[in-house]
């Protein structure tokens, strides 16, 4: 009969533990511009993540504000361009390689208007991962309890932490087979240096030989 409360508790502690890695909503005001420059906001996500960005746009005239998603792998993958963004979107995309996703706002001032210091506020919220995952859905669907879709979201982002040190372990292995080739390549050019000054010197020693035999100073 004490194991469902000590079982509960656990979840309870394991949770409180885990929940500075939600990922928080931001605001922000972007200017409208005839020429508007592109804000960015970048999160960490891994190859295969699943990444719901959802956006609530504030009131404003003549504003047309347009998202880019895009992220920062060796292959630069450009995710989704929508233009006139409604007052509130919510998108879903896939990560497709190991790096920051960036969600990209401009606001472009249209029609006659003048550019004045205009702006529109945008609430960002942006979920990766286990946070994501809708689990009322999923206990709906598979008739969970309350505790069992904790557990079920407690496994996801204790696989997420799995998967980040074995990210974090591959990257030092790049990075330790980086500093190595680094390493080999100064030592193999110091040697090919020194073997160059030594045949420059050589080199130059032989030819004040011969200039000096030339000269008769030296027999």
């Amino acid at each position: 009969m004490m194991l469902r409360p000590r079982l509960s508790l656990s979840v309870l502690l394991i949770t409180l533990l885990l929940s500075p890695l939600q990922t928080e909503a931001i605001k922000f005001a972007i200017p409208a511009s005839k020429n508007p420059v592109r804000k960015c906001i970048w999160n960490a996500a891994h190859d295969g993540a699943l990444v719901v960005i959802t956006s609530n746009l504030g009131p404003g005239e003549n504003q047309r504000v347009d998202v880019d998603v895009v992220d920062r792998s060796e292959h630069q993958h450009m995710y989704l361009s929508k233009k006139g963004l409604k007052s509130e979107t919510r998108v879903a995309i896939t990560a497709h390689g190991e790096g920051d996703v960036g969600i990209c706002f401009t606001n472009t001032l249209v029609g006659s208007v003048i550019a004045t210091d205009q702006a529109r506020v945008i609430d960002l919220d942006v979920d990766i991962g286990a946070d994501a995952v809708d689990y009322n859905a999923i206990a709906n669907q598979e008739s969970l309890s309350g505790l069992e879709t904790e557990m079920r979201k407690l496994e996801a982002v204790v696989q997420e932490i799995t998967d980040e040190f074995g990210y974090l372990k591959r990257r030092e292995m790049r990075m330790r087979d980086t500093n190595e080739s680094t390493q080999r390549r100064v030592v193999n050019f110091a040697w090919v240096t020194m073997v160059a000054l030594v045949a420059l010197g050589a080199w130059q020693i032989l030819h004040l030989r011969n200039f000096f035999r030339r000269k008769y100073l030296i027999d």
